[in-house]
């Protein structure tokens, strides 16, 4: 799993090749942050890039994994431009954030809700995910709130909705951040959750501010 700066770094790539240029000056004209030669390095050593000289190539496994980020991205600027109605610098502002939250479902169930969008507002295509290729035409899930999980459940975190900076801080560092799954243990006399070999209670208003896909169980 990549962090955000390589995720954007991977991006600035991808854009970068869209246009045909491939050398690491063109690179840093589309991303929106600064790297260094080691986070390159970072990429080339996890099997994501190749680099021949000054270029930068994608390897087989590097470019299904920048196909996916800039689906992700693309399909926010489509989420926040059209369902938001915000523009230029405040729309990829809000992308930016949105994108490296999205976990593989809901990331589905946006396209699908967006009638599978084929090109973002600047016109760039979008590569197609698994729902399109199935044109799906309705969501069979929903993202709830932890506290709405029945015990025994399991949900995948899809946000969490900061009520205080520090509960925000305090969630992410034992490990509840995008992508976790958990089972809810119980609900009283103490909200307490499962996750990773972890046994956790919770504070019931914390535990509201948690959202998570719900995982129901196939027939």
């Amino acid at each position: 799993m990549l962090n955000e700066k390589l995720e954007e770094i991977m991006e600035a790539i991808w854009c970068a090749a869209e246009n045909k240029t491939y050398s690491i000056d063109s690179i840093r004209k589309n991303c929106s942050i600064d790297f260094q030669d080691n986070d390159l390095a970072d990429l080339e050593n996890k099997g994501m890039i190749m680099i021949k000289e000054n270029n930068i190539l994608f390897s087989k496994s590097g470019n299904s994994t920048a196909q996916e980020i800039i689906r992700r991205h693309r399909l926010a600027e489509v989420l926040v431009s059209s369902i938001l109605k915000l523009k230029d610098a405040a729309m990829e502002e809000v992308a930016c954030k949105v994108e490296h939250s999205l976990v593989p479902e809901v990331e589905d169930s946006i396209c699908t809700l967006l009638g599978h969008p084929e090109i973002c507002p600047d016109g760039k295509p979008i590569p197609k995910g698994r729902c399109c290729q199935r044109n799906l035409k309705e969501v069979s899930n929903v993202v709830v709130r932890l506290t709405d999980i029945k015990p025994g459940k399991k949900g995948k975190i899809t946000y969490i909705k900061p009520g205080s900076h520090s509960n925000m801080h305090q969630l992410l560092s034992i490990g509840l951040r995008p992508g976790t799954i958990v089972t809810v243990h119980r609900a009283s006399p103490a909200f307490c959750i499962k996750f990773e070999n972890t046994e956790l209670a919770l504070d019931e208003e914390i535990a509201k501010n948690i959202f998570v896909w719900e995982m129901r169980e196939t027939p």
